[in-house]
């Protein structure tokens, strides 16, 4: 039987098919591209929060640190060759790529999973977190952005990835397209113009936090430099001899004088006030004879007071490192209110800060023999803006909350009964001195030692009546003696904390470590526990170890 010499006709494609295939991959690019959208959302936010607390680990450019930590010589010395000074704007600005395509990667997993989406998000987050917290200097509190940038990512992706035309689960296969008389024109368009909405109001948020990231990090830059261009007439002090305990008791990093960065921060600012030195005015009125306005250059051209203060927050816990040890140089407020002339009947100055913080200082504790004083330098170098910049206020005895006013800008000379301040509006005492209190920095709880003698230390500390004596004992033996560094022989000999160290028994086993202090009135540390609320905690500090 004769064949058809003729081929076969091709099968006809299938119209169903070919569109079915576009539209998968049109979806998945407005997946992709509603990832990076919201990548750029979430790293423009972090960079605000950054700014705004004025961390220096940027998420973005810890990461490139820890690129180049572990990026091997040869490899980086080949890179810098190639492209010269711009080594370093290319590597922040690839990892900034790397993080978007990333979060464009996670947008097309949500076809597939949301789950996978989330863990490939936090999965980057996670990275940069390591990357932050392995920096020099840097604490937990560093990954706030990161954070907050993890938060935004995933709110932002799932905001644009809602009215999108496949739902997540449906990975390979279209959904049977509609008839034109299934979907009405007027539905098409309400759905486009919902998802232009979300897109709108997604590139919104990443161009706000982005401008507001940029403002508060140059007007910090600008600060930043005007206060390193200062030359004060301030000195970085000497540790007294035999002060610093370190390497006796094994303290470090906990040494005598309290560096910068290691010195804690406790305020209520959640954006630090950048306040430019030629700007800076301070009004002392109330009750007084002759209401003063100082400026910067009124306050550093007058005659300096320096010494060494140990500053402590009221919310220390027993045991806790809210306390620091500093030279501070500054102006004795006890001057500028004599030259105010303070008024019969005046009891309490309000001391104000830039962002609008305040609190009520016992007017005598200003104007006695201590060196209560406006600072304008701590360790040899003009405030840090973190730690105050350019003027506060620094009281010897006196916690906080009730004295330590960083970026004053106002004292009103007054009295308790006409003014509640900021703290005091929220239960805690009106008077704040600080407690006769002591701790143990070596052993750390948790220890595992060797069995025998252990050398053991810490600080002790009672402002405005000295230590005359430390005791520490294991497991409720006899209290020992422990040996007192030095402490200053001027005026500030009161007012710093003081090292201490013993050598306690401990065979092998678990054991408790207790201290206690004695101040030179002769009042001895109370064992009872309180919480630090209204005004400060009491107990003796304890920790436990094991030996071997």
């Amino acid at each position: 039987m004769p064949t058809d010499p003729r081929p076969a006709p091709a099968a006809e494609a299938s119209p169903g098919v070919s569109a079915a295939a576009t539209s998968v991959t049109a979806d998945r690019w407005r997946r992709a591209l509603a990832g990076l959208l919201a990548g750029v959302a979430g790293l423009a936010v972090a960079d605000l929060v950054q700014a705004v607390l004025g961390l220096r680990a940027h998420p973005v450019v810890a990461v490139g640190e820890a690129v180049i930590e572990v990026t091997p010589g040869g490899v980086a010395e080949f890179l810098i060759d190639l492209v010269g000074r711009y080594d370093k704007p290319l590597l922040v600005g690839g990892v900034a790529v790397v993080v978007l395509l990333l979060t464009a990667a996670a947008g097309v997993l949500t076809r597939r999973s949301s789950l996978l989406s989330l863990l490939l998000l936090a999965g980057t987050a996670a990275l940069g977190g390591l990357a932050v917290v392995t920096r020099p200097g840097a604490g937990t509190g560093d990954v706030l952005p990161i954070a907050v940038g993890l938060l935004t990512w995933v709110l932002a992706l799932r905001v644009l990835v809602a009215g999108l035309s496949f739902p997540a689960g449906t990975a390979g296969t279209a959904p049977r397209q509609p008839e034109p008389a299934e979907q009405p024109t007027d539905q098409a368009g309400t759905d486009r113009r919902t998802l232009l909405v979300r897109v709108g109001a997604v590139t919104a948020v990443a161009a706000l936090a982005g401008v507001g990231g940029r403002w508060v990090g140059r007007a910090r830059t600008t600060v930043e430099a005007s206060r390193r261009l200062l030359r004060l007439p301030a000195t970085r002090g000497r540790v007294p001899a035999g002060a610093d305990l370190t390497a006796l008791a094994g303290l470090d990093p906990e040494p005598w004088r309290t560096p910068r960065d290691a010195f804690y921060r406790i305020d209520t600012a959640l954006v630090l006030p950048t306040i430019n030195p030629e700007t800076w005015r301070l009004r002392v009125h109330g009750l007084v004879d002759r209401e003063l306005e100082i400026t910067y250059q009124d306050l550093v051209t007058r005659e300096l007071t320096e010494g060494w203060v140990t500053l402590c927050c009221v919310s220390n816990p027993v045991g806790g490192d809210l306390i620091g040890n500093a030279w501070w140089s500054g102006v004795r407020v006890a001057d500028l209110l004599a030259e105010a002339g303070v008024q019969e009947g005046a009891d309490a100055v309000l001391q104000t800060s830039e962002d609008g913080w305040n609190c009520a200082t016992p007017l005598t504790t200003l104007t006695d023999d201590r060196n209560a004083m406006l600072a304008v330098a701590m360790n040899g170098e003009p405030l840090p803006v973190e730690h105050g910049f350019p003027v506060r206020t620094v009281v010897p005895g006196l916690y906080g909350y009730v004295s330590a006013t960083k970026w004053v800008v106002e004292l009103e000379v007054t009295r308790f009964a006409d003014v509640e301040a900021y703290w005091t509006q929220r239960g805690w005492s009106e008077q704040g001195p600080v407690r006769t209190m002591s701790r143990i920095d070596v052993p750390r709880s948790g220890s595992e030692l060797p069995a025998g003698p252990v050398r053991v230390g810490g600080v002790a500390w009672a402002q405005q009546t000295g230590i005359e004596r430390v005791e520490v004992r294991v497991d409720g033996s006899d209290w020992v003696e422990a040996e007192l560094g030095a402490v200053p022989t001027d005026a500030s000999e009161t007012d710093t904390w003081v090292q201490w160290t013993a050598e306690v028994d401990a065979p092998a086993g678990e054991h408790l470590l207790s201290v206690r202090a004695t101040d030179r009135s002769g009042s001895t540390q109370t064992s009872a526990r309180r919480n630090v609320v209204p005004d400060g905690a009491t107990g003796w500090h304890q920790v436990d170890f094991r030996t071997s």
